[in-house]
């Protein structure tokens, strides 16, 4: 059977039931889905399988992809696509990349297409986006939704996008899949599919620039330096995590331009810009958010927000000031705390604590059990290294 054949197939059965199972996933949207898989055969005209993943799509969605809420036919692929989508909000940070370009944004071609959400966001900024997906399933389930919410603008391929591409494009968008033939995640290039580096001629050859998704333990100077052509480096968190890092391929023939939050950098700024380190720690401490620890401009923090680091390898700040914009974590220093059991009872006396460790040697787990305290309350203890001496300090979240 061709791959037109199955998407036609797929099409035929989505287009029979789609209305009956999306109706049933709305009606039992907060059931059990164990409950439900199991008495299926109460519901015989209803594909229970089906109908969960939509009810666990619905459910994804409430935090990952709101908007899609708001698309009564909108259906939803299965679990390990959709955790390997785009967030909504990480899909249209992409798109507001290419404003910044200094040529107009025609033609997209997303390469590995997935659930689609980056190929949407696409299409709110190009004139044509090309989604390409060797899946049929995801084919049809693209085409289905792209009806359903009026994006007119997509075309829809199924395909091997290395053996499909022959057009030229303003972006080529590639987010290789970061799992081996076991189902096990992996982090470098070459480990993905497609190979980005052995393509990566191919690549450039279709295209103005190159946007490559990358995954949040991508070593940044290292991918920097197999890449070709790196102009930028994009940085992008959510929730406290980093969530992707996206490499922009084009002209670049000079140091990439590094972007983390609302800020840029460049590695050689960074090694030349001058670092504060404080002799003793003031009434703030600041622990940097997931965006600023994976970019590592640590010397350039104390210049962007005027704070004085704990050390050299110590990657908190602090000042006597608070630091309202600090993006990260902000506390307010109580006391000195001596790391032992005894200070810790003495100290916090309903025995609950959060435990934050920074280039201290003990993990966090680790020291929270030393010191006889349960996780929980408001009280934070944080323990680091201040130049080269360890030390603690009770703190309130700020």
């Amino acid at each position: 059977m061709t791959r037109e054949e199955e998407i036609k197939d797929f099409q035929d059965f989505q287009d029979f039931a789609k209305r009956e199972i999306l109706a049933f996933a709305k009606a039992h949207e907060n059931d059990d889905v164990t409950r439900l898989l199991l008495s299926a055969a109460r519901y015989p005209s209803i594909d229970m399988p089906a109908a969960v993943q939509q009810i666990e799509g619905l459910r994804t969605a409430r935090e990952k992809w709101p908007s899609l809420l708001r698309c009564e036919d909108y259906l939803y692929p299965p679990r390990l696509n959709r955790e390997q989508a785009s967030s909504e909000a990480a899909a249209a940070y992409k798109a507001s990349i290419f404003s910044t370009f200094n040529f107009p944004i025609s033609t997209i071609a997303d390469l590995t297409g997935g659930m689609g959400i980056d190929t949407l966001a696409f299409a709110k900024v190009a004139g044509h986006v090309d989604y390409v997906e060797r899946d049929p399933m995801l084919c049809a389930l693209m085409k289905h939704n792209c009806t359903a919410l009026g994006a007119d603008n997509i075309d829809i391929h199924c395909s091997d996008s290395l053996e499909w591409l022959v057009d030229s494009y303003d972006v080529l968008f590639v987010d290789p899949a970061r799992r081996d033939i076991h189902g096990r995640k992996v982090a470098a290039f070459e480990d993905c599919t497609p190979d980005i580096l052995k393509n990566m001629p191919l690549l450039r050859k279709h295209c103005r620039v190159l946007m490559v998704k990358a995954s949040p333990m991508i070593d940044i100077d290292l991918a920097c330096h197999q890449l070709d052509g790196v102009a930028e480096v994009h940085v992008v968190a959510g929730g406290g995590e980093c969530k992707e890092v996206l490499f922009l391929c084009g002209d670049g023939d000079g140091e990439p331009i590094i972007h983390c939050g609302r800020h840029s950098f460049t590695r050689a700024g960074e090694a030349t810009a001058e670092v504060c380190y404080c002799e003793s720690v003031g009434r703030y401490l600041y622990e940097p958010d997931a965006a600023m620890m994976k970019a590592g401009p640590y010397r350039s923090i104390c210049q962007w927000y005027e704070v004085e680091m704990l050390g050299h390898n110590t990657h908190m700040y602090t000042s006597n000031r608070l630091v309202e914009d600090f993006p990260g974590r902000r506390f307010e220093v109580l006391r000195e705390l001596k790391l032992s059991k005894k200070s810790a009872a003495e100290a916090i006396t309903r025995g609950r604590a959060h435990v934050v460790v920074r280039n201290y040697p003990v993990a966090a787990a680790d020291l929270q059990r030393q010191l006889g305290l349960k996780e929980g309350g408001e009280l934070y203890v944080v323990a680091t290294t201040v130049g080269h001496r360890p030390c603690g300090f009770l703190c309130a979240r700020m």
